[in-house]
């Protein structure tokens, strides 16, 4: 039994929500084994969270900011504050001080749940900037020398502790956590969301509780007969970021299983033991899937190779037939049928045995790792949406997944182009507008429509395709104008090319900066003469290295216009992480950052032409 009627604000669904059966709905990782909290006990905690917060000063409209990795406790505490009529900040836990700073000082923070110590030194370090900080709950145990360098005047206790001290009588009346989440009006503030700020300061997304609402009202029209409370995700994206978020309230309006991933670095050991059935990921996570599986058929020698091209021909040429409204003949169902068992099935049970769907969000997928991962039975609903419409807004249904596109509008969601082809969005489920920020908000929101920044079209089907970002867009000095994400999706797939970055606005030619992912050849390097432990660096040096993206390049090439080929290129001396900055928290690259950081490489690149 699941959700029919969502309401309007996320108190009451939570409350719906919790009160249709007692069957177990959050699980977590511990010593090997998977713990389960029953709806009751979900409950409990987040009304636990809830009143404790308000017996420590937390009224209507207060703000608390959430600063850790995707947890169980983050989500309580997510849940906890837009119950007591709160709204919610998140941070991701890869932001630097002053990142951190900037969000605490412009939101007005006055409440912080921090995950550990090596975030709470990140608090210490600009504490003395950020006066109206009062109160500061932590998930983990912090050390006495970690505490004495907090300001005095900042109340700080672990989260079991914060929910011991305020527990008597009064605060476990449920007549009073209801009475609380009643006070909660549609149009109260639930979170706000900053961006990750590539152009400059991040904008506070400021979402309503019925924006959210009607973002999940979307997702369950579309797929409340295909999602069930048999279902079980798992969720490892970043909170902070709404695809995480998202994520992690499916369990409210499908009555799911959600468990929570130990880390992303565990997320294939916690895949195999926890056999989600669906997944939400972002293209990087696949990206690195593909890659890991094509490393590993190229290693298995010429048979196993032979083996796979044949599989992968077979599929293609069933499928081909399927996506054309034709009818596979007997011979090639049964040539499908074998090239699954002998090779993709092992892929499929890769992912637990259990996957029904994967969810892709965030940025475009490579239609070649879409086609792999379909040819291994599993199947990704490919969305759109952005920080302001709170994720999805864009999916491809379950009935048929239109490869290539990002699907069809969800619920109240509507579709127009400006004569520039910008994707134009209105629904009830998107941002009020920019915190603070009246000049963004204007820009951004015009006569209801929210310019989403993103240029594209509608097939003849209707579903949505993405072609770039309006501000990627690249115009060569001929005046051709160059969509930059297809070729870095085309090019992402070869096993030398980690990321690229691809360069030649006002210019005669297109040329590339790459950065290597060691992890996708460090098993060939030895056969090349190389040693393993080389650095990033030395293996940007390396001639041998250098032919081969040379001949991943020339490749691919193949595939495109002449406008759109790679003339030049220059590899990085370094990975792009989120570490070094980069990637964004939901791992897209930083292009402005990158542009500044490589401008004299750049410029070396189009020298003299």
């Amino acid at each position: 039994m699941t959700i029919t009627a969502i309401p309007n604000q996320l108190g009451e669904l939570f409350l719906s929500a919790t009160s249709i059966d007692n069957k177990s709905v959050i699980g977590w990782f511990e010593k090997n084994q998977i713990k389960f909290l029953r709806r009751s006990q979900y409950k409990e905690i987040v009304k636990k969270t809830t009143l404790a917060l308000q017996r420590n000063g937390f009224n209507h409209q207060d703000k608390a900011a959430i600063l850790g990795a995707t947890s169980k406790e983050w989500h309580f505490c997510d849940l906890g504050v837009l119950c007591a009529g709160g709204i919610v900040i998140p941070i991701y836990p890869s932001y630097l001080n002053h990142e951190i700073l900037y969000i605490m000082q412009h939101s007005d923070c006055s409440f912080l749940f921090v995950e550990n110590e090596k975030q709470l030194q990140k608090i210490i370090a600009i504490q003395k900037d950020l006066p109206l900080l009062k109160n500061v709950i932590t998930f983990e145990y912090i050390t006495d020398e970690t505490l004495a360098k907090l300001d005095k005047k900042i109340n700080i206790t672990t989260y079991d502790k914060f929910l011991e001290d305020n527990q008597d009588t009064n605060d476990t009346d449920d007549n009073k956590f209801e009475a609380l989440i009643k006070q909660i009006e549609p149009n109260d503030i639930a979170s706000i969301i900053y961006t990750s700020g590539t152009t400059g300061e991040p904008k506070g997304a400021v979402i309503t509780h019925m924006a959210f609402t009607t973002m999940l009202r979307n997702i369950h029209s579309s797929l409340r007969n295909v999602f069930t409370t048999e279902d079980r995700n798992l969720v490892f994206l970043p909170l902070s970021h709404v695809l995480g978020r998202c994520d992690s309230f499916l369990n409210l309006i499908f009555g799911l299983e959600s468990i929570y991933a130990e880390s992303i670095d565990k997320i294939i050991d916690n895949i195999k033991s926890s056999r989600p059935t669906i997944m939400i990921a972002v293209p990087r996570i696949f990206e690195k899937i593909y890659a890991k599986v094509v490393d590993q058929v190229s290693q298995g020698g010429n048979i196993k190779k032979s083996l796979f091209d044949w599989a992968s021909a077979c599929s293609k040429k069933y499928f081909d037939k399927i996506d054309n409204d034709r009818a596979p003949t007997l011979a090639e169902i049964l040539q499908r049928e074998l090239a699954y068992k002998i090779v993709f099935s092992k892929i499929y049970e890769k992912f637990g045995g259990r996957i029904r769907f994967f969810v892709s969000g965030g940025a475009p997928l490579s239609t070649d790792i879409m086609q792999f991962l379909r040819y291994a039975n599993l199947s990704i609903l490919e969305g759109y949406g952005l920080t302001e419409t709170i994720a999805p807004c864009v999916l491809n249904p379950v009935y048929k997944q239109n490869i290539g596109t990002v699907g069809i509008p969800l619920g109240d969601v509507e579709l127009k182009f400006a004569s520039d082809g910008e994707i134009l969005i209105k629904t009830k489920g998107m941002l009020r507008e920019y915190y603070k920020n009246p000049e963004a908000t204007k820009e951004a929101i015009k006569d209801g429509w929210l310019h989403s920044g993103d240029i594209g079209i509608l097939t003849n089907e209707g579903y949505l395709k993405i072609t770039d970002r309006k501000k990627d867009i690249i115009i060569t000095s001929g005046g051709k104008n160059v969509a930059p994400q297809r070729i870095e999706n085309i090019l992402k797939v070869e096993k030398y090319i980690g990321q690229i970055l691809i360069a030649g606005d006002k210019q005669k030619y297109l040329a590339a900066i790459i950065s290597l992912d060691k992890s996708k050849f460090v098993d060939d390097l030895v056969g090349m003469g190389l040693n393993p432990s080389m650095s990033y660096e030395e293996l940007s040096q390396s001639e041998v290295i250098k032919k081969h993206v040379e001949e991943a390049i020339a490749r691919r090439n193949k595939e495109l216009a002449q406008y759109e080929t790679i003339k030049k290129f220059w590899i990085a001396p370094e990975e792009w992480t989120l570490e070094n900055g980069a990637l964004t928290p939901s791992l897209k690259l930083k292009k402005k950052v990158l542009f500044q950081r490589y401008a004299k490489q750049i410029d070396d690149l189009f020298r003299g032409e």
